[in-house]
């Protein structure tokens, strides 16, 4: 059982639980409109659950809240869906087995096989951290050979363009989306209790999925205009943390600090 856990009801009981984006989501914003949000949180820890949905890798979350001083998640499904992981705070990210054994099985050990096919492939580098379940290339648009989604698919694995300069290749049927469903599931969470909320492309399953969801309001155009018809999701006006706070007040998910 993780601290906030120990301390704290199940997510299950709780009000309200906050899955969130990092970069341009959670991070995003002012300083002050961050602040506000993770005192928010802070302060209803009995009533407030957060799980960080993130392309980002464990190590690098753990990193990330012990030297910035951000709200600890009790959850984490990381690495653009591919990990999904109990947070000990201050000690460790821990995988739950039962939820990574279907993601293990669905990318079947694939990762010298795609860095083989995609290996010099126009528009595509190799990010220099190896990860257990994708594998990541910075993409330059300019020189982007599209072939590369074609020789992916032929592989029986998914890709994923993001913000126009990240090439993400996954195991099929694997992103942010399913894998907090499975998260959401996992933990008896009512859905309705939910928010996702994100910034960019790699975010589209998440808002997808059917849980309330929130497009910040420096989402990335291809990413609202894909969502933008669905009855689910809030399109906020501000930026960041302080859209993520527009969309509890949209979905009367908990009581806000007046102004907020």
């Amino acid at each position: 059982m993780n601290l906030a856990t120990a301390l704290h009801p199940p997510l299950s009981d709780r009000r309200f639980v906050l899955a969130t984006d990092l970069d341009g989501t959670f991070l995003g914003g002012t300083e002050a409109e961050r602040q506000r949000l993770y005192d928010w949180i802070e302060a209803n820890r009995a009533s407030v659950g957060l799980i960080f949905v993130t392309g980002r890798d464990p190590e690098f979350i753990m990193e990330m809240c012990a030297e910035n001083g951000l709200p600890w998640p009790e959850y984490v499904v990381g690495d653009v869906g591919t990990s999904i992981a109990e947070v000990h705070p201050g000690e460790a990210i821990r995988p739950i087995p039962a939820l990574e054994e279907d993601i293990s099985r669905r990318w079947d050990d694939s990762g010298a096989r795609v860095r083989a096919a995609l290996n010099g492939h126009p528009g595509l580098t190799l990010q220099p951290t190896e990860f257990r379940y994708r594998v990541s290339f910075d993409m330059d648009p300019e020189t982007y050979d599209p072939s590369a989604e074609a020789k992916v698919a032929a592989m029986g694995l998914d890709w994923l363009i993001s913000a126009d300069c990240y090439f993400d290749v996954l195991p099929k049927g694997v992103s942010k989306g399913p894998s907090l469903r499975r998260l959401v599931a996992h933990l008896a969470i009512p859905e309705g209790r939910v928010l996702a909320a994100g910034d960019t492309l790699n975010d589209l399953s998440m808002l997808e999925c059917g849980l309330n969801a929130v497009a910040v309001g420096n989402s990335e155009p291809a990413l609202v205009e894909r969502v933008r018809d669905l009855d689910h999701l809030h399109i906020a006006r501000a930026h960041g943390a302080a859209g993520i706070m527009e969309a509890i007040a949209a979905f009367d998910l908990h009581t806000l600090p007046k102004g907020a």
